[in-house]
């Protein structure tokens, strides 16, 4: 007859000591599953840690685009300085001739240093609403352009404004290509009398500077 002690079998008759290891791996597995799905990569292939750090961009605000517009400025007086005015070196005037590839005239000079394609557009071409606009003269800021776009090719004229020369404004200092001497800066009065010919203008790529 069968004792009141115990075969020493556990749950499906096995061991006391393999029932306790089979529980260990169980709890050990479940544990791997909850890992591996809480580092599982979300249907999109990012994880949620790695969206949250994604930077967002910054939108530049008044003071970056202003600044930005003054080195527009800048660039075109640079780029007015590269045909070296008033000195040996400077490109002499043509109507035929080009150099890197823009006429040599005073409106391809002016298209060069905008940027404008080549060869450049002419004095007329440069007073349309797709390149420039009217402003007044007391307006004007470096790199805009004062224009006589009247009359012929052989009188017809535009200069790179760059500066004030006096605080009472009679004169400015301007960069211009003209004729029978070539690249030059020196100062100009051009528009300033009551009855010019001569129009202030601001290129459109300026016209938030």
């Amino acid at each position: 007859m069968k004792g009141k002690h115990s075969n020493g079998k556990g749950v499906f008759g096995l061991s006391p000591r393999t029932n306790g290891a089979l529980l260990g791996l169980a709890v050990f597995g479940v544990a791997a599953a909850t890992v591996h799905v809480a580092e599982r990569p979300s249907d999109t292939g990012t994880s949620v840690a790695a969206v949250k750090t994604i930077p967002q961009p910054r939108k530049a605000d008044a003071t970056e685009k202003s600044a930005k517009k003054t080195d527009e400025r800048s660039e075109v007086i640079e780029r007015a300085r590269s045909w070296k005015p008033h000195s040996a070196d400077r490109v002499p005037y043509s109507q035929v001739r080009s150099h890197e590839g823009y006429r040599a005239d005073c409106s391809g000079y002016v298209s060069m240093t905008l940027g404008l394609p080549k060869p450049g557009q002419n004095t007329v071409g440069l007073t349309s609403s797709r390149y420039t606009e009217r402003i007044k003269m007391s307006e004007l800021k470096k790199g805009d352009l004062v224009m006589d776009a009247e009359g012929t090719n052989t009188t017809r004229h535009v200069v790179i404004f760059e500066k004030w020369a006096n605080s009472r404004h009679t004169s400015y200092w301007a960069y211009e290509q003209r004729g029978r001497y070539g690249t030059d800066y020196r100062t100009r009065d051009y528009g300033l009398d009551a009855g010019s010919e001569y129009k202030a203008y601001r290129p459109k790529k300026l016209s938030d500077a």
